[in-house]
C-alpha cells in the first residue's frame, strides 16, 4: 500500500459501558475499513468490566482486538460517577477475557514508540490513561500522530463530564504539546440519533440488535427517545474532516480548582491544539449509522 492508502493506525481510549456513545464510537471504528484498530484501553471506574464489555462487542462484530484495562481512579482520587447499568444486558461477561500484559499506559506508549508519528489515539473518556502515558514516557506527546479528544465545552464555563471527572489529567494532556483535535459538547450536541437511526442499526443482524439494546438502555436511563452520539462525532473528526470546521491551532487551559473544576478555555495562537467549531449534524449522524451497520459481520468489505 502507498502511504495515502495505508490503513490509519488507531487506539481507542474509552470509558465504555456508561453513556452508550462509547460503544457507538467503537462500532464506528470497527466499521471503517480505512482504520487498523491496534487496540482499546479502558478508563475510569471498573475498567475490567469495561474491558470485558468492549471485548464482547468486538467479538459480536467478528473481530479480534487487544483490550487493556487502565486507570480505575482519577489522578486526584476524585469520586467516580457510575451509572449502575454498565454491563447489565450481558449475564456472562466474566467469560470474556481481557489483555493483562502491562497496563494501559504501557500499551499506549509501546504502540506509539513502535511507529512514531503513525498512531492516532482517540480518547473519549476521562483523560487519566493519556496523562499516565505522558508521565511515563516524555516522548509520547511528540511521537503520537494526533490525539482526537471528545471533551470540554468552549461556549461557556460549565464543565463537560470527561474533563470534569479528571481535570488534573486533562491539564497534563492539554499542556503536553501533543497535537490535539478536541470536540466539545457544544458541537456534539448538534448531532442526534433518533428512532429511525436505531431501526437502521437494529436491522444489521445480531450485532445491530445488541447495539440497539445498549442504545435503548441509555434512552431509558435518560428518559428520552434520542441521544447525542458525542464520542462517534469525535471519531469522525478524524475520519471525515470534510463534515466539520476547525479553529486555528492554539492552547486549551483547564481549571483544576475552584467552583467549576474542569472548565476549558481555548486561546488561539502558539500551540498544537485545535477545536472543532462546526459540524454537519445530519451528515455526521448518517455517517455514524452507516459505519455502525458496516461493522456487523457480513457488511464490512
Amino acid at each position: 500500500m502507498t502511504p495515502a492508502t495505508a490503513p490509519r493506525r488507531v487506539i481507542l481510549d474509552t470509558d465504555l459501558g456508561s453513556d452508550v456513545d462509547d460503544v457507538l464510537a467503537l462500532a464506528v471504528l470497527l466499521g471503517s475499513p480505512e482504520v487498523d484498530l491496534l487496540g482499546c484501553t479502558t478508563v475510569y471506574g471498573d475498567t475490567r468490566l469495561r474491558s470485558r464489555l468492549t471485548k464482547r462487542f468486538v467479538r459480536l462484530a467478528g473481530r479480534r482486538v487487544t483490550v487493556v484495562p487502565g486507570e480505575a481512579e482519577t489522578l486526584a482520587n476524585r469520586p467516580v460517577w457510575w451509572a449502575g447499568h454498565e454491563g447489565a444486558l450481558h449475564d456472562d461477561l466474566a467469560d470474556e477475557s481481557v489483555d493483562d500484559d502491562g497496563d494501559a499506559a504501557d500499551f499506549l506508549t509501546g504502540e506509539v514508540a513502535r511507529a512514531p508519528g503513525q498512531v492516532d489515539v482517540v480518547a473519549v473518556g476521562p483523560l487519566t490513561n493519556i496523562a499516565r502515558a505522558i508521565q511515563a514516557d516524555p516522548e509520547f506527546a511528540r511521537r503520537v500522530r494526533r490525539l482526537w479528544i471528545m471533551g470540554g465545552r468552549f461556549d461557556g464555563t460549565r464543565p463537560e463530564h470527561n474533563i470534569g471527572c479528571d481535570p488534573e489529567a486533562a491539564s497534563i494532556v492539554f499542556g503536553s504539546g501533543a497535537p490535539i483535535t478536541v470536540t466539545g459538547l457544544e458541537i456534539t450536541t448538534t448531532v442526534r440519533l433518533e428512532a429511525g437511526d436505531v431501526a437502521a442499526i437494529a436491522a444489521a443482524g445480531p450485532f445491530g440488535r445488541a447495539m440497539e439494546a445498549e442504545i435503548r438502555q441509555w434512552w431509558r436511563f435518560r428518559e428520552s427517545e434520542w441521544n447525542s452520539p458525542h464520542d462517534p462525532v469525535a471519531v469522525l473528526t478524524m475520519l471525515t474532516p470534510e463534515l466539520f470546521a476547525f479553529s486555528p491551532d492554539g492552547t486549551v487551559s483547564v481549571t483544576t480548582d475552584g467552583a467549576k473544576p474542569g472548565s476549558t478555555v481555548f486561546t488561539p495562537g502558539a500551540g498544537a491544539t485545535r477545536v472543532t467549531t462546526e459540524a454537519d449534524g445530519a451528515g455526521v449522524a448518517a455517517e455514524i449509522v452507516r459505519r455502525i451497520v458496516a461493522a456487523a459481520p457480513g457488511h464490512l468489505g
